[in-house]
């Protein structure tokens, strides 16, 4: 589609969907260079006139914000937030129509998520919010140079039926990108060669970096894109290098998810800033991140634990930027791996195999399956090296010791799976 006729048509769209999205944009453009200082002002002005709103809306808040001995006016970032309990998906779906806040200022559009744990939660997001988040990822895309409505390729987790194919082909139109429904060899070239003609392409971690994998075995490439954009999932280390060969681009991290919005996003220094404007961002003692959206007018997302282990950075991004940082995003703390005499959380293997890549320099594509106890087996890619077996077994030992055995087994390509990845699955 020539990207006129695409800009005209979002633009048509948007002033259907989101009328407030232009001016959310507009805004987001002159702070994103504002001082910490300004940015923290701006923050607490938002979140004080949020929790008086969700406190008069919302049932369910009103009850826990005046048990609490709430203060409006409050330092949120370091004390009152700290009053209030965290809240997880589980909660949410319980007392989803407590929460729900129906007023008539806005629009209100149904959103449905089910996540990896695959509990279902429906709610209905207001206008603002939806269109603020769609802002937030419009003023990052620019980072790259790139804008939302040029030609992208697409690569997510839609397990759809033929007939449902048509309807999704003519929605990825009227958006100007395209996307794989089928991993065989004949579907990848001809994505490859319309690839040649996008600015960027976005979806599933482990997707994007099997279809860079792809595109290097076959010889395709490189198809240089501006932007190379993963999402949903943890980016391995092992990824890079085939996304660098492919596309000329390391795949940079948008954090987020359907209740919270976007979290995050990378700029092309590398660093991961929060979308301050609109979020406050903590952490548990147990290091695992809590999410208050301070647009979330409709259904408020308040200390909203997702699950994911993240480090959070003092330090200011080398490109100016003062928004905070996340240093690092570790992955859901999860299941459990048992031991034969204690437990281990399962992002466990997640520091062994960062070790080996920083390290050794080892790059591994890895999944850990555990069937019985004191036992796992551990599927890598590639083909078998002595060298490297003993280095991943090092590093096995240095976490696990003797209480669990390990079963390393090498397998030439994982199979594809147009859903996210799990790197450790419990079948016990």
């Amino acid at each position: 589609m020539n990207e006129n006729i695409a800009k005209s048509i979002y633009h048509a769209g948007i002033r259907l969907r989101n009328p407030s999205l232009n001016e959310q944009y507009d805004f987001l453009k002159e702070t994103e260079w504002w001082s910490l200082e300004k940015l923290r002002a701006l923050q607490a002005k938002k979140a004080e006139k949020f929790f008086r709103f969700v406190s008069e809306n919302s049932k369910f808040y009103n009850n826990i914000l005046k048990s609490s001995g709430f203060n409006f006016s409050g330092d949120f970032c370091s004390t009152e937030l700290r009053k209030l309990p965290e809240l997880n998906k589980s909660i949410l779906v319980s007392n989803k129509d407590a929460i729900q806040i129906f007023f008539n200022e806005e629009k209100m559009r149904l959103a449905e998520t089910s996540g990896t744990s695959g509990e279902g939660l429906e709610f209905f997001r207001n206008e603002r919010w939806d269109s603020l988040n769609r802002a937030t990822m419009m003023r990052s895309y620019d980072w790259y140079g790139v804008k939302v409505w040029q030609r992208n390729g697409y690569l997510w987790g839609f397990n759809i039926k033929p007939r449902q194919a048509t309807k999704i082909r003519a929605l990825d139109y009227m958006q100007n990108r395209f996307r794989l429904f089928n991993y065989s060899e004949n579907d990848i070239v001809d994505f490859c060669k319309k690839l040649k003609q996008a600015e960027f392409i976005s979806g599933y971690s482990s997707m994007v970096f099997e279809v860079a994998k792809r595109i290097n075995e076959l010889g395709l490439g490189p198809v240089p894109l501006k932007m190379v954009k993963g999402t949903s999932e943890m980016i391995l280390d092992s990824y890079q290098k085939e996304s660098f060969k492919a596309f000329g681009s390391k795949i940079v991290s948008e954090y987020g998810a359907a209740e919270s919005g976007i979290i995050a996003f990378e700029c092309p220094v590398g660093g991961l800033h929060i979308n301050i404007e609109n979020l406050i961002v903590e952490t548990n003692d147990s290091s695992e991140i809590l999410v208050t959206n301070l647009a979330s007018r409709s259904f408020p997302i308040i200390r909203y634990n997702l699950g994911d282990v993240v480090e959070l950075d003092s330090a200011t991004c080398s490109c100016g930027r003062s928004h905070p940082l996340i240093k690092n995003i570790v992955g859901r703390r999860g299941s459990k791996v048992l031991g034969l005499e204690r437990e281990y959380p399962a992002l466990t293997f997640y520091y062994v195999f960062k070790n080996l890549a920083l390290e050794e320099s080892v790059l591994l594509n890895y999944k850990a399956v555990q069937k019985e106890k004191g036992k796992v087996e551990i599927f890598i890619e590639g083909s078998y090296e002595k060298n490297i077996c003993d280095l991943v077994c090092q590093q096995l030992r240095r976490y696990f010791a003797d209480d669990i055995s390990f079963e390393l087994n090498f397998v030439k390509q994982f199979e594809i799976k147009q859903q996210k990845r799990q790197y450790f699955e419990s079948q016990i």
